[in-house]
């Protein structure tokens, strides 16, 4: 099953009325996320430009002619303009902004046109101003938009996270010292692959991970996973991310070699608490910095808090950290059908890093989580 046309026309529809609100008669969209949010369409790669032109009446894009077949079988729109570039060619468009010149130049001198200023690259943006349009930021309503998760996206979140358990399981199973941190991440590879090429044919299913094992590695956040091998007594940080039809679930779990000592013990369930702090705290109308100062004070009451380094999650669903985040300084009221990552975490030189990550989806009266691996320290000592 792919992703639902009449879901992603109503998310098209949701959209238009944005614009009509805003006073925007075309929006000109860049980042690939959003283009797949509202068309259904995703490439392999950006590097060759695409952009999506949005109005009340059609929709277009512009596309290499590599992508052509591709486009013109997922994207729903109703115009295509392809570039080329094959000599055989050379007579026709053979960069993007041939097309879209032409377009511009179509458009009433007075027009108002949305754009995404994070993302719009600059060379772009003096193009528009050279055109003497008016431009007007959309981004912050597709943050909005995309934030809050219809029934078909939330489908697919589950189905993500239930493939990272089943991952996670596998590469827990085979476990032992002396593997490396890319070996015991391939266990989950084939497992979460194998489900997915059984459960879901024809769909296309992602992954990354990374594994930062031993005192040193496991204090620094972020690391890509390496050929050091597991030592008896390493504090290891496992995470993985996993997508399907373009919707993520991420899964995170701390774990030991052996028999951790006095302090990682209490580190980690510091960590354990406070992510249940964040839990406690995730329902419609609390604020979003709430959640995160809820889990930053479990650390800081038992004087770990200058060891925090980030906050306590963000959005997730199609790309890998989006909008709206949960951090101290971010006003923004919870809704149900929001999603986001709990994963507070202390790094603590000389004994370890420790976090965990789940993957929640915000309910009526709460949260749920679609990533359920064991978060105990009896289930984690290897």
């Amino acid at each position: 099953m792919s992703i639902n046309k009449e879901m992603v026309e109503k998310r098209t529809s949701r959209f238009r009325s944005r614009m009509d609100d805003r006073g925007i008669d075309y929006t000109l969209l860049w980042d690939p996320d959003n283009q797949y949010y509202l068309s259904n369409f995703q490439a392999i790669s950006y590097s060759r430009p695409i952009v999506l032109l949005i109005e009340q009446r059609k929709a277009q894009y512009i596309i290499p002619a590599l992508e052509e077949d591709h486009a013109k079988e997922k994207a729903n729109v109703d115009e295509f303009y392809i570039y080329h570039e094959k000599v055989q060619n050379s007579h026709l468009d053979t960069d993007y902004k041939e097309p879209l010149y032409n377009i511009i130049n179509d458009w009433p001198k007075d027009v108002v046109v949305g754009v995404e200023l994070d993302v719009l690259p600059a060379s772009m943006y003096e193009i528009l101003l050279e055109q003497g349009v008016q431009i007007k930021d959309i981004g912050e309503d597709l943050i909005e938009l995309r934030s809050v998760k219809d029934q078909e996206e939330i489908y697919w979140l589950e189905q993500a996270g239930r493939l990272s358990d089943a991952a996670l399981e596998a590469s827990f199973a085979n476990v032992k010292v002396g593997m490396s941190e890319l070996e015991f991440d391939s266990f989950g590879d084939k497992k979460l692959l194998e489900m997915a090429s059984l459960e879901f044919p024809g769909l296309i299913v992602g992954y990354e991970n990374w594994t930062c094992s031993g005192v040193e590695r496991s204090a620094m956040p972020h690391l890509h996973s390496s050929t050091r091998k597991y030592e008896k007594n390493d504090v290891i940080i496992h995470s993985r991310q996993v997508w399907i039809n373009g919707y993520r679930a991420e899964n995170e779990r701390t774990f030991f070699m052996g028999e951790p000592t006095e302090e990682q013990k209490k580190c980690f369930q510091l960590a354990v608490d406070a992510q249940q702090a964040g839990f406690d705290m995730v329902k419609p109308g609390v604020k979003a910095k709430d959640v995160d100062m809820a889990s930053f004070e479990v650390f800081d009451q038992e004087g770990y808090g200058e060891y925090v380094q980030h906050r306590i999650g963000h959005g997730l669903g199609l790309s890998e950290h989006e909008e709206p985040y949960l951090r101290f300084d971010n006003d923004l009221v919870l809704e149900e059908g929001m999603v986001y990552t709990i994963e507070p975490g202390i790094y603590v030189p000389g004994v370890g890093g420790f976090r965990h990550s789940d993957t929640v989806i915000v309910t009526k009266d709460g949260c749920r989580s679609i990533t359920s691996y064991p978060r105990e320290m009896e289930n984690l000592m290897f």
